[in-house]
């Protein structure tokens, strides 16, 4: 079930201390990279700050809210390193309840990059790349996986890769990527320069 903040006082308390600040819930994903210093410095020590503050309580509270909420924590969770919310991002991804938390999810995986965080990702591939008629997060998540096996050293991704496997049937078959070239390279680059960000953020002063 979904929470609406204006509903749960507890989480509405939490959502104004983390979320709506500096309208943070929209800038957190690509655009991201389009910042500059000084705000972008600014920004980073904010949100490294909030990691290191908010409790785990808090961002189980967060993540039964909608997709601002959602997305907000998974970040949080990045920067701060909290390992123990990857089965939870990994159930929330592959339950696809809201849209616009998919990057975040994903991102927060790579992030930890470790064997389990891929088999999250893959499980969402198996699923949703037999759904053409879905446009979810099947480019996100495919970067993040290729990011996590290029790390491990691994071949995560290779058996999505494979001629005639899920990921070409799925850009032949999607009606929403009809004309356009192969996006894991481009997602793939998204990805690793989200994790970088964590990286610097995580280790902001």
């Amino acid at each position: 079930m979904i929470r609406d903040p204006r509903d749960h006082p507890e989480l509405l308390a939490v959502v104004h201390r983390y979320v709506t600040p500096e309208r943070r819930y929209l800038k957190l994903g690509g655009g991201l990279l389009r910042m500059h210093s000084p705000e972008c410095d600014r920004f980073m020590r904010d949100l490294h700050e909030d990691a290191g503050l908010i409790t785990a309580d808090e961002i189980a509270k967060l993540l039964e809210g909608g997709w601002r909420e959602r997305r907000t924590a998974a970040w949080l969770i990045a920067v701060s390193r909290r390992t123990e919310f990857r089965e939870r991002l990994g159930k929330l991804l592959l339950a696809s309840e809201v849209c616009c938390a998919g990057l975040a999810y994903s991102v927060a995986l790579a992030s930890f990059g470790t064997a389990r965080d891929a088999d999250l990702l893959a499980a969402y591939l198996d699923r949703y790349l037999r759904r053409p008629d879905l446009g979810y997060d099947q480019t996100v998540v495919m970067g993040a996986l290729q990011f996590i096996g290029l790390n491990l050293g691994g071949g995560q991704a290779d058996r999505f890769r494979q001629p005639g496997g899920l990921w070409q049937q799925w850009l032949q078959d999607a009606p929403h990527m009809q004309g356009d070239s192969d996006p894991r390279l481009s997602s793939l680059s998204l990805i690793r320069r989200l994790c970088a960000f964590i990286d610097e953020c995580a280790e902001a002063r």
